[in-house]
C-alpha cells in the first residue's frame, strides 16, 4: 500500500478556481473520507488523485513518488464509480477480469485473481451471472472487485452507495469496512452522507468550497469542531445554532443569554469572544434533557415529534420564535402545542463568534 499527499494543491477551470490550496496528509493503510455538500469540490480532488483531473498547481504523491504528470494506470490507483461501470454484456467473472485482460495477463492469472477477489467479496457463486441478474449491492460488490485484481496501493471510492436503498445502503457500509480490515489498505471515500463518513473513517477531512475546513478522527470532529460549518454538517440531527448576547468575558469563558435562553457560562474553546457583542451557541440536540415546567434553561412549545422507536426527535418553537431540535434516546409522547422547558450541560455547547 502507500501514503497520499496533496501539497498547495489547486484545480481552476479558466478564471474559476475550484480547489483552493488543498492540504492533505494520508497514511499508508489509512480510511480517509472527504466529506462536504455538493458543489465542494470533494469529487474533483478524488478525480485529481486518480489522474482523470489534471492538478493546475501544487503537488500530489503517491507512495512518495510525485504523480502529477503520470497516467491514471501509472498511479496504481483503483477506483470505483458511483455508476458502478460495469458492462451489461459481460458476466460477473469477465466484468471483475476486464483490467487484467486489457492488461494482457495469462489467463491463468485472471482466474487467480477473479477467483480470490470474489473469495473476498463473497460472490463466488455468482461469477457466472450478468448484471441484469444482480441486486445493486452486488453490481456494487462487482466494481468493488475489479479494483481489487488491479492489487491497486490506494483504493479510491466516489459516492459508491448513492444509488442504493437505506438497508442495503448500511450493509454496503459494513461490507466496505471489513475490506478495508482484511486488506489493511489504503482507501480514500467521498460521500454527502455523513454517516457513512463517521462510521467508516480512521479521518475525516470537511470540505467547504474547495477548501479544508477540518480535519480529524471522527469523534475528534463531532466533539471540537474548528468552526460553526463543522458543527453543523456532522451530527443528525444538526447541531442547533441560537444568536446570543455576550454579557461578560472572563479569562476561558463567557456568560452569555438571550429571550429564550437563561444567562449561563459557556467556554469559549479558545475562539474571539467579545463582551459586549453576540455569538452564536451551538448546541447538539441530543444533549438537550426535559426537565420541569419552569426550572429549564431553554423554554418552548412542540411543534411536531417524531417517534422513531429508540429516538424521539422533537421539533420546537422557543419563546423568542427561534426554531430548535431536540433528541431524546428514548420513546416519549409530546402533544402539539405542550410546553417544554429543556436544560443542557454548559460543558457540552459551544460558542462561537457570530461570523464565521
Amino acid at each position: 500500500m502507500a501514503n497520499v499527499r496533496l501539497s498547495n494543491v489547486t484545480k481552476s477551470y479558466g478564471a474559476a478556481e475550484v480547489i483552493k490550496g488543498v492540504d492533505i496528509d494520508i497514511a499508508d493503510g489509512e480510511f480517509t473520507v472527504f466529506v462536504g455538500p455538493s458543489g465542494c469540490g470533494k469529487s474533483t480532488l478524488l478525480r485529481m488523485i486518480a489522474g482523470l483531473e489534471d492538478i493546475t498547481s501544487g503537488t500530489l504523491e503517491i507512495g512518495g513518488q510525485v504523480v502529477n504528470d503520470k497516467q491514471p494506470k501509472e498511479r496504481g490507483v483503483g477506483m470505483v464509480f458511483q455508476s458502478y461501470a460495469i458492462f451489461p454484456h459481460m458476466t460477473v467473472r469477465e466484468n471483475i477480469g476486464f483490467g487484467l485482460t486489457i492488461a494482457r495477463a495469462s489467463k491463468a492469472e485472471r482466474d487467480e485473481k477473479v477467483t480470490g477477489a470474489a473469495r473476498v467479496l463473497q460472490m463466488e457463486h455468482l461469477l457466472d451471472r450478468r448484471p441484469s441478474q444482480l441486486s445493486g449491492g452486488q453490481r456494487q460488490r462487482v466494481a468493488i472487485g475489479r479494483a481489487i485484481v488491479r492489487n491497486p496501493s490506494v483504493f479510491l471510492f466516489d459516492e459508491p452507495l448513492s444509488n442504493l436503498d437505506a438497508a442495503l445502503r448500511m450493509d454496503m457500509r459494513m461490507e466496505i469496512g471489513k475490506l478495508h480490515k482484511q486488506l489493511d489498505a489504503t482507501m480514500i471515500y467521498v460521500t454527502h452522507d455523513q454517516v457513512e463518513a463517521m462510521t467508516l473513517a480512521d479521518r475525516i477531512v470537511v470540505l467547504k468550497d474547495g477548501r479544508v475546513m477540518q480535519t480529524g478522527s471522527p469523534m475528534e470532529l463531532y466533539h471540537e469542531p474548528a468552526n460553526r460549518f463543522v458543527a453543523g454538517f456532522l451530527g443528525a440531527p444538526s447541531m442547533n445554532f441560537l444568536e446570543v448576547e455576550v454579557m461578560e468575558v472572563n479569562g476561558g469563558e463567557a456568560k452569555v443569554r438571550n429571550a429564550a435562553l437563561e444567562p449561563i457560562v459557556v467556554g469559549t474553546r479558545g475562539r474571539a469572544i467579545e463582551a459586549g457583542g453576540t455569538a452564536v451557541l451551538g448546541v447538539r440536540p441530543q444533549y438537550l434533557t426535559p426537565t420541569a415546567a419552569g426550572s429549564g434553561m431553554l423554554h418552548g412549545k412542540v411543534r411536531i415529534a417524531e417517534r422513531l422507536g429508540a429516538e424521539t426527535v422533537v421539533d420546537l418553537k422557543l419563546r423568542d420564535g427561534t426554531p430548535l431540535i431536540a433528541a431524546f434516546g428514548e420513546d416519549r409522547v409530546f402533544e402539539d402545542g405542550e410546553p417544554l422547558d429543556l436544560v443542557f450541560e454548559s460543558a457540552s455547547a459551544h460558542l462561537f463568534p457570530k461570523e464565521g
